[in-house]
């Protein structure tokens, strides 16, 4: 057994194959996702897990360059959370976010009923 971190094996799998430059997607309980790109589904009922929750989780894993959010979150709970841990965050429409999520090496969907609470995480590397 791991001694901490990530425990979900999909996710530990998804995480571990990501490269520089790779995107893959933090998503509220409710972010359509295109056919073909995988989603680790960690959400249980409305609200749990917590989007912050997992962002967290899933952070402490990777290095990240930068962040796309939807210009629908700016000004509201989700922009905070994002901006809160993530330095360079960008944003774009709701409707250009979801045509990225095609490129995403994956989705993870959480529970969390927020509204635009979706980041697009592009990986960076450690050195």
């Amino acid at each position: 057994m791991r001694r901490g971190g990530l425990l979900n094996p999909a996710l530990c799998a998804a995480v571990a194959g990501l490269r520089h430059t790779d995107t893959f997607v933090v998503a509220d309980a409710g972010l359509p996702v295109p056919a073909g790109v995988p989603v680790i589904d960690l959400s249980l009922v409305f609200g749990v897990p917590r989007f912050e929750e997992v962002l967290d989780a899933v952070l402490d894993e990777i290095v990240v360059d930068h962040a796309v959010i939807a210009d629908e979150a700016v000004g509201g709970e989700p922009e905070g959370w994002v901006r809160g841990r993530i330095d360079d965050v960008a944003t774009i429409s709701h409707e250009e976010l979801k045509k990225e999520v095609a490129r995403a090496s994956f989705v993870v969907r959480t529970g969390e009923t927020t509204s635009f609470a979706n980041v697009i995480v592009s990986c960076g590397v450690p050195f």
